[in-house]
């Protein structure tokens, strides 16, 4: 199990990722999960121990506060796990803050496949959409207490 954490406010621009700080850093040998301090990827590697194995299979959970930051506007905010930046939909959390600053708790999880001897890259990313993309963008989310945890599967 490795675990990332990052408990200062920060701002979360529309398709971008969380930043994470190691707190349980998956060191033994070999090295499963990938992670540079202070970034907000993660990588998962295909490393099996059956040579007959197809797949690696990862737990990858996320919890956190998220609000819409002062001078917002109040609506829904979403926050979610993506591979290779792209959102895993069964992993949206979705709150809806009626003012500035008022923080609602989310959590996320998705069960992840690597296939054999591949990499796939995580992240925490805000997962906001407009509700007219025309003439409104996609909101900017406050997050704070991030924490992900990884555990391998199989």
């Amino acid at each position: 199990m490795a675990e990332y954490i990052y408990n200062e406010v920060q701002t979360v621009q529309p398709g971008g990722s969380a930043l994470l700080n190691d707190r349980i850093a998956c060191n033994h040998r070999p090295q499963y999960v990938i992670h540079r301090q202070g970034s907000g990827i993660l990588t998962l590697r295909g490393i099996v121990n059956n040579p007959c194995a197809q797949f690696a299979r990862y737990k990858v959970m996320y919890d956190g506060n998220i609000a819409i930051p002062e001078g917002g506007t109040p609506g829904e905010i979403q926050l979610a796990l993506a591979i290779g930046g792209e959102v895993v939909q069964s992993s949206i959390a979705t709150a809806t803050p009626t003012a500035a600053e008022a923080y609602w708790n989310v959590s996320g999880f998705a069960i992840i496949d690597v296939p054999t001897g591949c990499c796939y890259t995580v992240a925490v990313e805000n997962a906001s959409v407009s509700a007219d993309p025309a003439t409104t963008p996609a909101p900017a989310l406050l997050l704070r207490n991030l924490n992900v945890e990884v555990t391998r599967m199989a």
